[in-house]
């Protein structure tokens, strides 16, 4: 049956190519029948074949947004570093209650597993300050003191300001004049608008959300959970 739809299609498509051309008119016409017939005789076929187009395109898109979300210069992790045999992709929003929540799993599967890295996608949707803290992660990360200041942060339970961002870099034990000269660089900007473009790309709606390998989680997630998804995707690399 598939092969019957490929053919079909295989001749199909060449009606709209300049091959059509070499076709007489007559010729032209006894195609254009046997189309309108093949289709009339067949339609659950052309519905198979359509609709294995659209899953195709739709995984083709779904790939090429996970390649851009893979493309993480400049973004902070915690974690595993090259040894790393797992990432776990975090589109995070500091203003993101749900996020807090997942953080504590995440934590949980870190601890027990120095094979993972946790790449922090910084998604700011929620505040004007959730744009404010993004920047103070990222310029966090240059002092390498991102996985303290992220803690930090995840733990704050009041509302965000530049005030108490800072004060929060501070016990982190951050440079605070330097974090605040990095907050204002281009390249973080820069790192942040990729970030949206990746969410974009994936119709995120909303924060947190997880990539762990080819498995894309859009919601909190418990601990037990991810592991069972990070078994998968290693059982994916071994076969």
């Amino acid at each position: 049956m598939r092969f019957l739809v490929a053919a079909f299609c295989l001749v199909a498509s060449m009606v709209s190519t300049p091959a059509l051309a070499e076709f007489s008119t007559s010729q032209k016409n006894a195609l254009n029948e046997l189309f309108a017939t093949f289709i009339q005789e067949n339609p659950e076929l052309v519905r198979e074949a359509l609709i294995d187009l659209a899953t195709r395109e739709t995984q083709a898109r779904q790939q090429m947004a996970f390649d851009f979300v893979r493309q993480d210069e400049g973004d902070p992790y915690i974690g595993a570093g090259d040894e790393a045999d797992i990432i776990i992709y975090e589109f995070s929003d500091y203003n993101c209650g749900y996020c807090k929540r997942v953080f504590t799993q995440l934590q949980a599967v870190l601890e027990e597993d120095d094979k993972v890295r946790l790449t922090l996608k910084e998604y700011p949707i929620l505040a004007e300050s959730s744009i404010e803290a993004a920047r103070a992660a990222i310029a966090a990360n240059r002092q390498g003191k991102f996985p303290e200041f992220h803690a930090a942060m995840m733990g704050w339970r009041g509302g965000l300001s530049l005030s108490t961002i800072l004060s929060i870099a501070v016990e982190a034990g951050l440079d605070v004049d330097q974090l605040e000269a990095d907050m204002k660089d281009k390249e973080i900007d820069a790192i942040i608008a990729r970030t949206r473009q990746a969410a974009q790309m994936l119709e995120l709606e909303g924060t947190p959300a997880l990539l762990i390998g080819d498995q894309l989680i859009p919601g909190a997630a418990s601990a037990a959970e991810i592991k069972q998804i990070i078994a998968l995707q290693r059982e994916k690399q071994a076969g």
